[in-house]
């Protein structure tokens, strides 16, 4: 039974790489694409907003001489080479899909509107949603939170390599413990980074719950839709 009928999925650009260092893991993908499908397949309408980080991140440019703003929009474009293998992939596994650019690019993609992709995930497609918000100095997060109050999704699943919120990273600190759900409230009170600022308050103001769990492992988008017991709920 399903929980959620439409859905902003946000993964991140670094997700893509594998055990790779760079670029796109035809293994990673084919993954996702994967569970995506079976996803669809239950007459979920999804909306996906990928980061850029496995080929260039607007923050880190800085560090090798470029200004903030051209750094940003390199950024923005790396989001876009993601979008369309993720578009790729996904019609090879025969889903429709349509890529919709936050900045003109015809005819890489459609300039994006929410009645526009709105009316084409109603008609069975699943939307990318690529170039980030369109604007410098922000993040793939906001975009994502942004484009999920939009297109008024009923939550924004953030897919991860970890299994939900913990106190402490998890990676580094194995006796962290996993939160299984927290309000707005709670999370910003603890400090928990779950999502840049911006997007958090984007979330928050607008009553967005905010569903992190491990988009790693198979079924678990699945789950997250049907309103499993996975992840960390916050709402």
């Amino acid at each position: 039974m399903l929980k959620y009928q439409r859905v902003l999925l946000k993964l991140s650009g670094e997700s893509l790489m594998g055990n790779g260092g760079y670029g796109i893991s035809s293994d990673v993908l084919s993954r996702y694409c994967s569970d995506i499908v079976s996803v669809t397949a239950m007459g979920v309408q999804i909306a996906i907003v990928v980061g850029g980080g496995n080929i260039f991140r607007g923050m880190s440019g800085t560090d090798k001489g470029f200004d903030r703003i051209r750094g940003d929009n390199m950024g923005m474009l790396a989001t876009v080479i993601n979008s369309l293998a993720i578009q790729s992939a996904l019609e090879n596994a025969g889903i429709k899909a349509k890529v919709l650019t936050s900045i003109r690019m015809e005819p890489v993609g459609e300039y994006y509107s929410s009645p526009k992709a709105i009316e084409y995930m109603e008609a069975g497609y699943t939307v990318i949603i690529a170039g980030g918000t369109g604007n410098p100095f922000f993040t793939t997060d906001s975009a994502a939170a942004l484009r999920g109050v939009e297109l008024k999704a009923g939550v924004l699943l953030k897919g991860t390599r970890v299994d939900g919120v913990y106190t402490a990273d998890p990676e580094k600190y194995p006796e962290a413990t996993k939160y299984s759900n927290l309000s707005f409230d709670e999370a910003y009170a603890k400090g928990l980074k779950i999502m840049d600022l911006t997007a958090f308050t984007l979330c928050r103001e607008n009553s967005l719950p905010i569903l992190v769990f491990d988009m790693n492992t198979p079924g678990n988008l699945k789950k997250a839709v049907s309103g499993d017991n996975i992840g960390t709920i916050i709402e």
